[in-house]
């Protein structure tokens, strides 16, 4: 990585790696590098939007709620808007699902491909006035229907997806993707506006002992997990306490699982028995990319049983699920539980 980014500081280099130039020559789908190409122009849009928040009077509350009856900030709306905008456009697209409309949105016939898209255009936001990192998540599904696009075209399992992303706005700018084969990091070089190869993203050799989760919704958790996360704090072979570590932002916090290892939960609980994370957007291109990172995604028990993340089905376009997730060390000490 070191000799990466030392080459991407010496203007006189010409050959690192970009974003589009990495889709064109790994991946064989033309149409993919299409719509990766108008996802990484909103994503722009989107930085810039986040960055300018406060001087553009973008914070704060827009006065409506979105498809799961959350309140909207003001970015939540631009974010939206720009990502249908692009992607409509892109040619690459023939169904779109976002957190912040309630129906699918089916691409006009003239500018319609073949990939069905679900995303949360800002993953977060409840941060934003606080200027804590958010992000986007993606998920994309091959059309294999004939007919016009409908909902049961992104209704399928994780393992049918064909590519996953997320893109944190952080203290820097990285676009983290799968194709089902590994992760790989992009960060975006404001000098030259391209989202820059910096390598594979896996998670550590050794990784360290955190756990995340809202220890706010304790009291609503089922015995089980309530068990396995006093195991963190009180190891019981003596070991040391894990730490805590909760942003609030899912892109923020699985970030992190991955770069230092650990686990993030967000489980269903007495309140919300399905989990309070959303299927498509979230809990479905989150475990694609922990598992193809080396880690697991498990829902912890969900409907009767333990099951994996990318095996569940969404109901409808804005199913939930439990999340369990994380390095295989940490995420078998929950599961095991449940034996």
């Amino acid at each position: 990585m070191a000799a990466q980014t030392s080459k991407i500081d010496d203007v006189a280099a010409t050959d690192f790696e970009t974003l589009t130039s990495f889709v064109m020559k790994e991946h064989a789908n033309q149409e993919l590098v299409v719509f990766l190409n108008a996802m990484q122009t909103s994503l722009k849009f989107i930085v810039r939007a986040v960055r300018k928040a406060g001087i553009a009077d973008l914070y704060g509350l827009a006065g409506t709620e979105n498809s799961s009856g959350d309140d909207v900030k003001k970015l939540d709306l631009l974010s939206d808007e720009v990502m249908i905008d692009c992607l409509k456009k892109s040619g690459a697209c023939a169904l779109l699902v976002s957190e912040e409309q309630e129906e699918p949105i089916v691409v006009p016939e003239a500018t319609r491909g073949s990939l069905c898209v679900a995303f949360d255009p800002l993953d977060g936001s409840s941060n934003i006035d606080c200027n804590v990192s958010t992000g986007t998540i993606f998920s994309v599904f091959q059309k294999t229907s004939e007919g016009e696009p409908c909902a049961a075209d992104i209704l399928k399992p994780g393992t049918d997806m064909v590519c996953a992303g997320y893109c944190m706005y952080g203290s820097a700018i990285d676009l983290c993707i799968t194709f089902m084969n590994g992760v790989h990091r992009f960060t975006l070089d404001d000098s030259i506006g391209e989202f820059v190869y910096i390598g594979p993203l896996t998670f550590p050799a050794k990784n360290k002992t955190i756990y995340s989760c809202n220890e706010g919704n304790y009291q609503l958790w089922d015995a089980n997990i309530q068990q396995s996360v006093e195991l963190f704090k009180s190891p019981s072979d003596g070991s040391k306490p894990y730490s805590a570590r909760y942003v609030g932002s899912m892109v923020s916090d699985v970030h992190r699982t991955i770069l230092y290892g650990g686990i993030f939960l967000y489980p269903a609980d007495k309140k919300s028995t399905k989990g309070k994370l959303r299927l498509l957007y979230e809990g479905l291109p989150m475990a694609s990319i922990i598992e193809q990172a080396g880690g697991v995604a498990s829902t912890g028990m969900f409907q009767g049983s333990v099951q994996r993340i990318l095996d569940v089905v969404p109901e409808h376009i804005h199913d939930r699920c439990p999340i369990i997730m994380g390095c295989e060390r940490d995420c078998s000490k929950v599961l095991a539980l449940y034996d």
